[in-house]
């Protein structure tokens, strides 16, 4: 990214949280909505993407259908963006007291913790991840997540300053070790870890099979489970109508290192069975399968393998 690019971006962001924080929430989600039929009909480069990664999640569905569901999931994802530039300034406590009142699956984290060797909770680019973080943080007086060190430096720290007002303790991913070395303790110290776990087009990535297509998984969630006897939680995020709900469901057992590649194909399956069930609310705007990259980007990431 040209550093053009990066002051323009680093605008845009400065831009939403000013005017959502200056709309009346009901008219600033309506003019979020408008935005995002308005990027539906201009058709770039990220909504032919996303309609593309829902073709693979709803097969069946004709062109009208799918034209359809492309335009929900960019309303879910404007919804999102509004959500996330609205955080700060709502309360917390009526936002954890919401989600409290209807997420499932509460009792996986308790016995996790109870069994006194923390938790590893990976959960899709699906609903509002920041919503569901206002709530843990709440129930559980923190957690830790990794941030990417995005460009420029003064939009990192907005980010990773917004998240730390929602209660959340974040480590920056510096492409060393330090982030680990950080889960780690804190696992170790029986705290909850949460991981954004669909999305890895590295050479690192756990191959996995996906809407019945070959794609790559970060392997660091189930890693640090077996590493640290940490319970791995798959979690599920999407929006209700005036809401959101909340799933967190039954741990996958992983106590080896020879055991990762398959509890991350269980996390893989379990993502695809809550991503097909809302699929509007999987906000998946960027590549997603390898088959989807250029001979370019294929050949370069078989090189590095």
């Amino acid at each position: 990214m040209s550093k053009l690019s990066e002051r323009l971006s680093a605008f845009g962001y400065a831009a939403g949280w000013k005017l959502a924080g200056w709309l009346p929430a009901g008219f600033g989600g309506t003019v979020f909505s408008l935005g995002a039929d308005l990027a539906v009909r201009h058709d770039g480069g990220g909504v032919r993407q996303l309609r593309a990664n829902l073709a693979r999640v709803v097969p069946q569905a004709d062109p009208v259908e799918l034209d359809e569901l492309t335009r929900r999931a960019m309303r879910s994802y404007a919804r999102y963006w509004h959500e996330t530039f609205r955080l700060p300034s709502m309360d917390h406590k009526e936002v954890s007291a919401k989600v409290a009142a209807s997420i499932t699956g509460v009792e996986n984290l308790d016995a996790a913790l109870a069994e006194g060797n923390g938790a590893v909770m990976a959960l899709p680019h699906s609903g509002n991840w920041d919503v569901a973080g206002v709530w843990l943080a709440d129930y559980l007086g923190g957690f830790t997540t990794v941030a990417e060190r995005l460009k420029p430096e003064s939009l990192y720290r907005r980010f990773a300053e917004y998240r730390e007002s929602l209660g959340f303790e974040i480590v920056p991913l510096t492409g060393d070790s330090s982030a680990m070395r950080v889960l780690l303790k804190r696992l170790r110290e029986n705290k909850a870890v949460c991981l954004v776990g669909d999305r890895d087009l590295t050479t690192s990535g756990i191959p996995v099979k996906f809407f019945g297509e070959k794609a790559r998984f970060p392997g660091g969630p189930a890693r640090l489970a077996a590493t640290t006897g940490a319970a791995l939680i798959p979690a599920g995020c999407w929006f209700t109508e005036d809401g959101w709900q909340i799933r967190l469901h039954p741990r996958i057992r992983v106590t080896a290192r020879a055991e990762v590649p398959a509890a991350t194909q269980a996390l893989a399956d379990i993502f695809a069975g809550d991503i097909a069930a809302h699929p509007a609310d999987w906000h998946m705007v960027q590549k997603f399968w390898p088959a989807d990259l250029e001979a370019a980007e294929q050949a370069s990431l078989e090189e590095a393998s």
